[in-house]
């Protein structure tokens, strides 16, 4: 039996045998880049130790340095045991931003990226009994690079914070047959009450023919379908009805409030051996939009968003430990919220897990860029495509987001090649998802989008509200000047009655001398109350808006307008800001 364990870093692809590699490595800064030149990789100089996965720029890292240092060296020994039979696969859920790998002093590879998954199959390099695993990462404040929210400047400012170099997320080995599934994607069909299925393995095409892949579906652990079908080639494409044994059951929905999910698992056999078997899960749910309105299983959706960081005090981008990513779900929860707007930065996997599992909407946002140039073309269209296809069995996330605010084609408006950019991710985008809605650049400057976005932090309703509701709705129709420099569309483009969503606002902080919010401060809780419920007022009254997102969930490091501060402590009323998000609700969802 397949059992997804806490901490298990891939939620969506579930094995048994897997060895975690986050603890105490060793770890040196090479400052000079001389590592290579001196291999490191086989005499690993005297050095300080780290706590994988945490970066040497945090506090529970051990280190806790937040200076530039632009390549770094990890190392460890790891008792291992070599079976002829098998693969060892070495995974890095994420670090930032080029990876190199050496196992026993011989180089393995390199991956360039900081926000996806990667793997290198280390069986040949690996020797019973104790393995050195010797990493290099090299990083930079390259605007050209995917860096989010990270700063790009020797200091923080602003909205911008701390870099995040190296290893952030889980480090793991992972046992598997010498021919194995690699990867499933899985579309559930809301109409039609079955399921598509890609499924991946490395099979030789000369071999296919002895195997054959079983699927088993269950839903509170009792079968509803079971099918064997042969393998013609290494990628099996194929349909499978959702429910076949009991004609009695219902499907089940996924929604907000029926977060309801169904297991699958998948079972390689040779010569009817079984060989190799991953378990996953998905929620039957439809995303559509019709008559500007985004519907959710064929029912009107009104989103109530947060926009949230995914930043901690003393661990940054990596959270500290799993308790702490289902508390900030709870915490968005608490607050009367039914979606999350994840704000520049691809999260630990285990997060979709309990946004699936919680009926929490994602909107999932790629870090980007903040040049526009043929290197950075190269490494965001890259990684995005590796994100979307890494991320897409997730029923929570409703909607794709590859840029915000225009970062990284500035020109847009007037630029027909950043707009071609853009809209080449849409369609790159669509043509790996036909299911979800895809907003190009979210906030302003739209060109190809399925939502038309906002992005407002007028701090007065009543000026926000006449904003929105002039009688020529100039805004929609881009001939009035959005956010003082910014137009709804770029260049000739027009709105053609997508729904509306005002995907920024708020942003509103208490008083202080020692942070940074959006607008004047407020003096106290009484007053920053009334200023959140009389501008989430003026947008539930502007009818063709259909949802919204606050600015935002958290403190980040000197930004500080969150509803709890960066330990999660509530700032404000949970029970009045609920109260103000029930009562702001078009639908009953």
């Amino acid at each position: 039996m397949l059992v997804r364990n806490k901490n298990y870093p891939r939620p969506q692809f579930v094995r048994n045998n897997w060895l975690n590699l986050n603890g105490k490595w060793n770890f040196v800064f090479d400052d000079d880049n001389i590592g290579e030149k001196k291999e490191f990789f086989k005499y690993f100089p005297k050095s300080m130790e780290i706590i994988v996965p945490f970066t040497y720029e945090t506090e529970m890292s051990g280190i806790n340095d937040q200076t530039v240092h632009e390549n770094i060296w990890y190392s460890n020994n790891v008792k291992l045991n070599v079976d002829s039979d098998k693969r060892a696969i070495l995974h890095f859920e994420g670090s930032d931003f080029i990876t190199k790998l050496w196992i026993n002093a011989n180089y393995v590879g390199m991956n360039i990226g900081g926000y996806h998954r990667f793997s290198f199959d280390i069986s040949k390099y690996i020797i019973d009994g104790d393995n050195d695993i010797t990493i290099k990462v090299e990083d930079s404040l390259s605007k050209s690079q995917p860096r989010g929210k990270q700063r790009y400047k020797n200091e923080s400012f602003e909205c911008w914070y701390i870099q995040t170099t190296g290893i952030w997320k889980t480090v793991w080995i992972e046992t598997v047959p010498k021919n194995y599934i690699i990867s499933a994607k899985n579309t559930p069909n809301f109409d039609t009450k079955n399921i598509d299925i890609e499924l991946i393995t490395n099979i030789n095409e000369n071999e296919v023919k002895n195997y054959e892949i079983e699927t088993e579906i269950k839903y509170n652990n009792e079968i509803l379908n079971l099918q064997r079908d042969k393998l013609d080639d290494s990628v099996l494409k194929y349909k499978i009805d959702i429910c076949t044994f009991k004609k009695n059951h219902t499907i089940k929905k996924w929604s907000p409030q029926t977060p309801c999910l169904y297991d699958i698992y998948y079972r390689l056999y040779k010569d009817n051996i079984l060989i190799d078997e991953v378990s996953l899960y998905f929620g039957v749910r439809k995303i559509s939009i019709e008559n500007s309105k985004i519907l959710l299983n064929d029912e009107p959706l009104y989103l109530k968003m947060i926009l949230d960081q995914g930043y901690w005090s003393k661990s940054h981008l990596t959270p500290p430990n799993e308790d702490a990513i289902i508390k900030d779900i709870e915490i968005v929860k608490k607050y009367g919220y039914n979606g999350i707007r994840k704000h520049q930065k691809i999260e630990d996997e285990r997060f979709l897990y309990y946004c699936d599992s919680n009926g929490i909407l994602v909107w999932s946002e790629m870090a980007n860029c903040y040049e526009f140039n043929d290197q950075s073309i190269e490494y965001f269209m890259g990684e995005w495509v590796k994100v979307v296809k890494q991320n897409y069995n997730h029923p929570s996330i409703i909607t794709w987001i590859p840029i915000n605010e225009s970062w990284g084609i500035r020109e847009v408006s007037n630029n027909i090649e950043e707009q071609n950019f853009a809209n080449s991710l849409y369609y790159i985008t669509k043509s790996l998802d036909k299911t979800r809605p895809v907003i190009t650049n979210d906030g302003w400057e739209h060109t190809i989008s399925d939502i038309v976005t906002i992005h407002d932090y007028k701090q007065d309703a009543n000026l926000f509200y006449d904003e929105y509701n002039d009688k020529d709705l100039m805004v929609l129709n881009n001939m009035k000047t959005y956010n003082s420099s910014h137009k709804l569309f770029s260049g000739n483009y027009k709105y053609k009655g997508q729904p509306v969503i005002m995907s920024e606002y708020g942003g509103i902080a208490l008083t202080s001398d020692k942070g940074w919010g959006y607008g004047k401060q407020v003096i106290d809780e009484n007053e920053f109350i009334k200023r959140f419920e009389s501008l989430t007022s003026s947008i539930e009254k502007t009818n063709y808006i259909t949802g919204y997102c606050y600015t935002q969930l958290t403190d980040v490091q000197q930004e500080i307008n969150g509803l709890v501060d960066e330990n999660r402590i509530d700032k404000f009323s949970t029970e009045i800001i609920s109260k103000i998000n029930e009562i702001n609700n078009k639908y009953k969802n």
